[in-house]
Parts: C-alpha cells; structure tokens; sequence
C-alpha cells in the first residue's frame, strides 16, 4: 500500500518548525503484537507518547488507535509513514488539536465527610460538572470528562480537601474534517479489489505432494 496515497493532514496555521501536540490516529487490524511495533517506532526516535488509547472503531474487525505527542510537523509525518508500512495498519491521519473534537475521563476519590461538611468541596465539583459515580461512607468517587486543562485544574482545586485517588484516561478523539473510515474502506476496495476465491488441488494431500 503506498504511503503517498493513504496518508492524509489538513494543515492549518500550525508552526512547522516547532513542536506543538499532534493525535494521531491509526487504522489497523487488531493484531498480537501490533501494538508493541508501533510503540518501538516511536522508542527508536526517543520519542514520549504522552497518550495511547486503543478501542473498536465503527468497522468491524477494525481497531482505532489514539496516539498524542509533542512534535513538529516533518517529525510527525515521518513517524505516521513509518506506521503505515506495518502490514496490518490500513490508514494513518495526524491532526493539530484544533482539527479534532477530544476528551478525557478522569475519576476522583473524595472523602465523604469533607464533602458532607464542607460546602465549598460540593460548589467546586458541580462547577466542573463532576457526576458522582460511587458513593460510600467513607469516600466517594466522581467523574468529570473534558480536557486534560480542565481535569488538571479539579485536581489542584481538590488538593486542599482530602483528595484520595486520582485518575485520567488516554484521550479520545474524532476528526472533525472526516467522513469516517466506511467512505475510505470503499476507496481501498474499488482501487485493490479482492481476488475471486481459487481453490487449491493439493490442499488436502499434505506431505504426499512435499516430500523429498
């Protein structure tokens, strides 16, 4: 598959030169050991990936996966080519974060009493939209979703009162210039057509054929 045809970025008024946060988003068959090549790709340029999230995309037998890092442009580019060579990847795209829609769930562990007792800990996490996911008498855990500025700022704000826990997911993300992957599978199919099934004649006569 040529790299040249598949590999897609909507450029905006990015710096070039400079390191800004790019997703990039991958295409590929969800197979054993995939994830580990991919991950080498990015350790052999010494490269951090800030965030990785893996999931089902809305193909069946199809994974999307979710890869954040700080780079410029040309880095970039070079590493999604680098990607798409793996023989399973079907399609890279890499987008500023001005090109996506994105969020990340992040879960909170307060204690109950500080909650119960303190009016201010109540006012902050309905500021933030926090929604309560388990409530025990000792702690109880709640969810916000949003960006990693905002869950960042629950965390600092929460400091004070007795924060227990805290947790964050890899990011999620939609393009938002994307037409989803049905309309390129289609695009794949009509230019590389799958070959009429042949049977073959010696399938079933194992070593009598491949003896010495």
């Amino acid at each position: 598959m040529s790299t040249e045809n598949t590999l897609e970025h909507k450029t905006t008024k990015a710096d070039f030169d400079g390191k800004q946060e790019y997703t990039i988003t991958v295409y590929a068959e969800n197979r054993i050991g995939l994830l580990n090549r991919i991950a080498i790709i990015f350790s052999k340029r010494k490269i951090n990936i800030e965030s990785l999230n893996t999931s089902p995309s809305e193909i069946d037998g199809i994974h999307r996966f979710n890869i954040v890092i700080q780079e410029s442009y040309e880095v970039v580019r070079k590493l999604a080519r680098q990607i798409e060579k793996q023989i399973e990847v079907l399609k890279v795209y890499f987008n500023t974060n001005d090109e996506i829609i994105w969020q990340e769930l992040a879960l909170y562990k307060v204690s109950t009493d500080e909650i119960a007792e303190k009016v201010t800990v109540e006012r902050l996490l309905r500021q933030y939209g926090a929604s309560a996911v388990v409530i025990r008498k000792d702690y109880t855990v709640f969810a916000v979703t949003g960006h990693r500025e905002e869950t960042d700022a629950l965390v600092k704000a929460l400091e004070p009162y007795e924060l227990i826990e805290f947790v964050r997911s890899a990011r999620v993300a939609i393009i938002k210039d994307s037409a989803g992957f049905h309309e390129k599978l289609k695009e794949f199919e009509a230019f590389e057509p799958g070959e009429e099934l042949v049977e073959n004649e010696f399938l079933d006569k194992g070593e009598k054929i491949f003896t010495m």
